[in-house]
């Protein structure tokens, strides 16, 4: 909840200073990526559940919700990737701290996201040199 906090916090005081859509403002950091990181939900949600909550900040691309390998139950958070960054300023600045069937989402910006191992191998080659990341 602390970061949700924080995000709040940070949004409010470039709102103050008239930040909001300038170099100055501390989502420029991730201007580059699409991608979203999702966080504290319910574990009943799929895949399309995010994507029916998600998509009202812009056109989703792609989710990823982590899941167990061994029971494919869903670890409750995913990362998700948007057709275009800027949709992800929204997610970020809308919905975190939204509560979905009681719990309190965690949104936030991802820097470098990574594929899952399992979706790397095989891809340009890629996977071979990376069998210890784990």
């Amino acid at each position: 909840m602390n970061v949700i906090k924080e995000i709040h916090r940070i949004n409010d005081l470039e709102l103050e200073n008239g930040m909001v859509n300038t170099p100055a403002s501390w989502h420029q950091k991730y201007i580059n990526s699409a991608w979203v990181y999702i966080g504290n939900l319910p574990i009943r949600l799929s895949e399309g559940d995010i994507l029916a909550v998600m998509s009202q900040w812009g056109e989703v691309e792609d989710v990823n919700l982590v899941r167990e390998e061994k029971t494919g139950k869903s670890k409750g958070f995913a990362f998700l990737k948007y057709e275009d960054a800027r949709s992800c300023i929204l997610a970020v600045d809308n919905l975190s701290g939204s509560v979905v069937l009681g719990r309190s989402l965690r949104v936030d910006h991802v820097e470098n996201y990574r594929l899952p191992k399992h979706l790397r191998e095989g891809e340009d080659g890629e996977g071979e040199d990376d069998k210890d990341d784990g």
